[in-house]
């Protein structure tokens, strides 16, 4: 359905990069996928994904193989490149889509918003990110918002202590909620 609407990216031989799975009891809404990403067909499968996981107190095994981790970026491709870093996700990608495929995830728990993009579009909070994200507590149960989980970050990181102290402790106990409830 999604590859048939998209005859630029299947030229290219790309495949729409999403996981949706009815088991799902967590998702996590990202950006648009990098061309690493979209070259190996496969979500978080780098340095941010690592450090995702050890955010989420997961190991790769379950976070690939169990199904109880689904992933939703706001655009299924890549977007491709601009002057400083990547494009952004295309504007209604999500809007259209990403409705259809929740109602595909019944059993859904948490909702993890990684970055500004799916914070800005499931939340539109009156802050900006890092306000948010400090606020992480006001969105709960339902979504849980984060900074991107990339290496560049490390700064933002540095400057933001509590986030390691107040904001992972609690995105573990949330994660593990969410999986223990069956």
């Amino acid at each position: 359905m999604i590859k048939k609407e998209n005859p630029q990216f299947t030229k290219k031989g790309w495949e729409p990069i999403y996981r949706v799975y009815k088991e799902a009891r967590i998702l996590i809404v990202g950006q648009a996928p990098g061309i690493k990403t979209q070259e190996r067909n496969e979500v978080f499968l780098d340095q941010s994904g690592d450090r995702l996981r050890a955010w989420m107190g997961v190991d790769a095994d379950f976070f690939y193989n169990s199904k109880k981790i689904a992933v939703l970026p706001m655009d299924f491709y890549y977007p491709g490149k601009a002057k400083t870093g990547d494009l952004p996700p295309r504007k209604g990608f999500a809007d259209r889509w990403h409705p259809l495929l929740l109602k595909e995830m019944p059993n859904l728990e948490l909702i993890i918003l990684v970055g500004n993009y799916a914070v800005q579009h499931y939340l539109s909070p009156q802050r900006n990110l890092t306000e948010t994200v400090r606020a992480f507590e006001t969105y709960l149960p339902e979504y849980f918002p984060l900074v991107h989980p990339s290496p560049l970050n490390r700064r933002w990181e540095a400057k933001n202590p509590w986030f390691e102290t107040e904001v992972l402790p609690k995105l573990k106990a949330s994660v593990i909620k969410a999986i223990k409830e069956d």
